[in-house]
């Protein structure tokens, strides 16, 4: 699909804490900076939002593979980058790095309760804890989604990845994750070279590395590189559609991490295990884009 560009207008500020990174970023001199991290966890920042509209809901569904008659009264866990980019850009802004260098890690959703749709949005987010070794940082942060009918309905944990120094000469290679040997194929994606500029204008997230080929091979990349949200929600409609029966209220937790870009246009497929692991590859034993692991409703 190709979605409507009238919708970047509903990502103002999304974009606009993108262009706030960047600024630091240069004010800065933008290089890398190490320094102290302050005291951990950091503060928590409280936002209230309006409610997402049903159009862009409804779109953002269709793009990742969703079923939008799934999530009538109600909003996808998966859609929460699009709100919560900008408190979560504010709560990482005391420190002492170069942000416009970071890399999505990885991603936890508690889904407690559904999110109602029509309802503001109250949002909890704050800094949880940096591990710096010098060459790198990982960053993890913690988003609460709620509304007054629903408080603490989703729990989002996010890893970020922030390199700071070359690794030294001589120091081992870390085996690459692949997909579980004894995995078997849940869906298969064939995703077409419009998908990262829809997630783009559907999230906010404009990154050109994601839609512009000539800015990706810059950035060393053959093609544009897939959104790791939009891989995560991409998992989630796989599991909702092919496990669950199009109910995604039978998914009460994902745990994921992007181990490897995934180029698009590309194809490529979902796998599980009998034990809860999910991975996006090629074939069972070969190389992971995605590796992680779900839990489903006990009730």
């Amino acid at each position: 699909m190709s979605v409507s560009k009238r919708h970047l207008l509903r990502q103002g500020p999304v974009i606009r804490s993108l262009g706030r990174t960047v600024w630091r970023s240069v004010r800065s001199g933008n290089a890398p900076t190490n320094g102290s991290a302050p005291q951990m966890p950091g503060p928590e920042l409280v936002e209230h939002l309006p409610p997402r509209d049903p159009r862009l809901i409804h779109d953002y569904v269709k793009a990742v593979g969703g079923d939008p008659k799934a999530y009538r009264g109600t909003v996808p866990a998966h859609m929460f980058p699009q709100w919560g980019f900008p408190v979560l850009s504010r709560a990482l802004e005391v420190l002492p790095y170069n942000m416009t260098r970071l890399l999505n890690g990885g991603c936890r959703m508690e889904m407690l309760h559904p999110i109602p749709a029509g309802e503001e949005l109250e949002l909890r987010a704050r800094l949880v804890e940096v591990d710096d070794d010098g060459t790198r940082a990982l960053i993890r942060t913690q988003l609460i989604t709620g509304t007054a009918s629903t408080p603490d309905a989703l729990v989002s944990h996010i890893t970020a990845f922030l390199p700071l120094a070359k690794k030294k000469k001589g120091a081992g290679k870390k085996e690459r994750p692949r997909v579980p040997a004894g995995a078997r194929q849940l869906d298969s994606w064939s995703l077409r070279p419009g998908c990262g500029a829809d997630f783009s204008v559907l999230t906010g997230d404009i990154n050109p590395i994601h839609w512009s080929p000539r800015y990706a091979r810059m950035a060393g990349f053959k093609k544009t590189i897939l959104h790791g949200f939009s891989m995560q929600a991409r998992v989630v409609e796989s599991l909702n559609r092919r496990l669950f029966s199009g109910d995604p209220t039978q998914l009460t937790e994902v745990e994921v991490r992007f181990v490897k870009p995934l180029l698009v246009p590309s194809k490529t497929a979902v796998w599980v295990t009998d034990d809860g692991e999910v991975a996006v590859g090629d074939a069972p034993g070969g190389p992971a884009a995605l590796t992680g692991t779900f839990k489903k409703n006990q009730e």
